[in-house]
C-alpha cells in the first residue's frame, strides 16, 4: 500500500469509527471501556460487530484489495452471452470482456434474438465455458485468467465467483461474499446467477431459449447433476442482482412420526409452565414430551411435575451435578420417538405450527440437525443458525439483528444447510442421533455439545438445517443462569480447547461463511 492509499485508510477507519458511535453509541462507549480495562478479546468482537457493518467497510477492503493471479491458462475457451433484454446497452460489458480477451456474442439484437441462434457462431467441439452475463455488467482485472485456471483442476460443470455492485460512478459496493454451494438456499436466494461459467452443450442452450434464458440455463445445469466449485474472489461487478425471495410457510405434510420432546429443567416453575403450554397449543399429530428432572427442590416445582398428566408426560429424575449431554442422553434412551426435538425449557412457543415444519426438513434423507430462529424477549435474534471460526470457536449467525432487517443479503430469513444449529431447539431423527454416539458427555457437558454434535453428523453426510418459519423465543441461560465462578470458566476453557482440537475451529473456515468476512462478527461483517 503507497503512502496516499494509507493516509486514505487512515481517514476511511476514522469515518467508520464515526459511524459506529453514531449508530451504536452506547455499545461502542461499552467497547471502548472494554479495551481500555484490558478485556481486548470482547472489545475486539464488539468492535468487529460494529464496524464490520458499516457501509464505508468494504471502501477500506478494497485498499487491500489484490488482483487475481494473471496467468495464461490454457484450456477450453470462455465464450459470454450477454443478454440485452433488460435494455442496457452491452458497451461497457464488451469492453471489459475484451480487455479479459473473452470472446462474446450479444443476444437480443435482430441478427441473434435468442440463445439457439447463438448456438452456431459457438465451436462446440472447443467443449467451451459459457459465461452467461446481463448487458451493463463488467468482470474484474483477472477475471478470465481465474475462470480458467479453476477449470483446469475441477470436474465441476459450473464455477461461480463474488461480486459486487458498482454505480453509474464506478463505485464499487455492497459485496456478495458468498458460501460455498448451498443447494437449499439457492432454492430461495439466486447467488449463481450472471456471476459463473457453466459447461453445457448446443442441444441445452438451444432448449432454453426465451425469457430469463441465463437462469434457466444455470437451473438445468444443476439439475443435470453437476459438481459445484466455488470461486472465493469477487470477479463481477454489477448493475443490479437478484433478490432473495423470502419463502411462504410450507403446506402441512401428513402422516409425521411420533416425536419425543425432551425438556431438561431445575426448578423455575415459571419458564417450564410457559414452555409446556406452548407445547400443548403445538399441532403437531403424535407427540411425547419428556421432562428430564435435574434435581429440582423447589416444592411448586416439584408439585407441578407430579400433577402433569401421565399420558403425556414422562417425568425422568436425573439427581446429578448438571451435564446437559448426560440429561439428554439419558432421555433419548427411554424415547420412542422416530424424531427428537430437543428443547430447552426457556422457550416460549409463538405458533402452532413450529414443529410440524421443523419435522418435515429433519426427515429429508440429507437432512442431519434441525435448528430454529430464536428469538430474545425483545424481539432481537438469538440464533440463526451457527457460524465455525468466530472468536475461533462457534457463534450464533444474525445475532442481535431484528427480524425484520435485510442484514446480510436476508440470510436469516431463508431456510438453508448450515454448519450448525443449538440444542435449545434442535429436532433430528433418534436413529441418526444414536448412530453418531448422541452427546459427548465427557468432553462437552455443557458448552459446544450442540456444535460437536451437528458436526459428527454433517461428517455422516447428514447437514445440518436452519429452518426460520419455525420461530420461537429462547430466554437464553435464565434457567442456569451464566457462568461466572472459577470452576465454571475452567469447565468452559476445556470444552473450548476440545472443540478447537476435534474440529479445527482456530484454522478451519467455515464453508458457509467467508474468509473475506469478520471472524469476530457473528453479523457477517467485511473483515477489515
Amino acid at each position: 500500500m503507497n503512502t496516499r492509499a494509507k493516509y486514505r485508510a487512515i481517514w476511511l477507519r476514522l469515518r467508520i469509527h464515526l459511524h459506529a458511535l453514531r449508530s451504536a453509541p452506547w455499545a461502542y462507549l461499552t467497547a471502548t471501556w472494554w479495551q481500555l480495562r484490558g478485556k481486548r478479546v470482547r472489545s475486539r468482537a464488539q468492535f468487529a460487530a460494529l464496524l464490520a457493518v458499516s457501509p464505508l467497510a468494504y471502501r477500506l477492503w478494497l485498499l487491500r484489495e489484490t488482483a487475481p493471479a494473471q496467468t495464461n491458462a490454457a484450456g477450453p475457451p470462455l465464450i459470454a452471452l450477454i443478454d440485452v433484454a433488460g435494455g442496457q446497452t452491452p458497451d461497457a460489458t464488451l469492453r471489459s470482456l475484451v480487455s479479459e480477451g473473452i470472446a462474446a456474442i450479444v443476444v437480443g439484437t435482430p441478427q441473434i434474438p435468442t440463445p439457439a441462434h447463438a448456438c452456431p457462431c459457438i465451436d462446440w467441439r472447443d467443449n467451451p465455458w459459457i459465461l452467461p452475463l446481463v448487458a451493463g455488467d463488467i468482470l474484474a482485472r483477472g477475471a478470465a485468467a481465474t475462470y480458467r485456471n479453476a477449470g483446469q483442476r475441477t470436474a465441476a460443470r459450473l464455477i461461480y465467483a463474488d461480486d459486487d455492485l458498482q454505480d453509474q460512478h464506478g463505485q464499487r459496493h455492497t459485496p456478495h461474499f458468498k458460501p460455498q454451494w448451498n443447494e437449499e438456499l439457492f432454492r430461495h436466494f439466486d447467488y449463481l446467477g450472471g456471476a459463473c461459467i457453466v459447461k453445457t452443450s448446443a442441444q441445452t442452450l438451444a432448449a432454453v431459449s426465451g425469457p430469463d434464458w441465463a437462469t434457466r440455463l444455470v437451473n438445468t445445469v444443476l439439475a443435470q447433476g453437476s459438481e459445484v466449485l466455488h470461486i472465493p474472489n469477487v470477479l463481477h461487478h454489477r448493475r443490479v442482482r437478484p433478490l432473495p425471495r423470502i419463502p411462504a410457510l410450507p403446506a402441512a405434510s401428513e402422516g409425521l412420526p411420533l416425536v419425543s420432546v425432551i425438556v431438561p429443567t431445575r426448578n423455575r416453575l415459571d419458564l417450564l409452565r410457559t414452555c409446556l403450554e406452548g407445547l400443548s397449543r403445538t399441532d403437531y399429530p403424535a407427540m411425547e414430551i419428556i421432562i428430564v428432572d435435574n434435581d429440582s427442590d423447589d416444592a411448586a416445582t416439584l408439585a407441578y411435575l407430579a400433577a402433569l398428566d401421565p399420558a403425556r408426560h414422562r417425568v425422568l429424575r436425573v439427581a446429578e451435578p448438571f451435564n446437559f449431554s448426560t440429561l439428554n442422553n439419558r432421555a433419548v434412551a427411554c424415547a420412542r420417538g422416530q424424531l427428537l426435538c430437543l428443547l430447552n425449557n426457556d422457550i416460549e412457543i409463538l405458533a402452532p405450527l413450529w414443529l410440524r415444519i421443523m419435522a418435515q426438513q429433519a426427515l429429508r434423507d440429507e437432512v442431519g440437525a434441525v435448528g430454529a430462529c430464536l428469538l430474545y424477549p425483545d424481539g432481537r435474534i438469538q440464533h440463526a443458525g451457527v457460524v465455525l471460526g468466530i472468536g475461533g470457536a462457534a457463534a450464533h449467525a444474525h445475532r442481535l439483528l431484528y427480524p425484520n432487517q435485510e442484514g446480510y443479503f436476508s440470510r436469516h430469513a431463508l431456510p438453508q444447510f448450515i454448519s450448525a444449529v443449538t440444542a435449545a431447539c434442535l429436532v433430528v431423527q433418534r436413529e441418526r442421533f444414536e448412530a453418531v454416539g448422541g452427546f459427548d458427555e465427557q468432553n462437552f457437558a455443557v458448552a459446544f455439545n450442540d456444535v460437536d454434535l451437528c458436526l459428527r453428523l454433517n461428517a455422516r453426510g447428514w447437514q445440518s438445517f436452519y429452518e426460520p418459519r419455525a420461530t420461537l423465543i429462547h430466554k437464553e441461560s435464565t434457567s442456569r443462569g451464566r457462568d461466572r465462578d472459577s470452576i465454571s470458566a475452567a469447565r468452559f476453557d476445556a470444552e473450548l480447547a476440545a472443540l478447537r482440537k476435534r474440529w479445527g475451529t482456530q484454522e478451519t473456515a467455515d464453508p458457509f461463511h467467508h474468509p473475506q468476512l469478520s471472524q469476530l462478527s457473528e453479523r457477517f461483517g467485511v473483515r477489515i
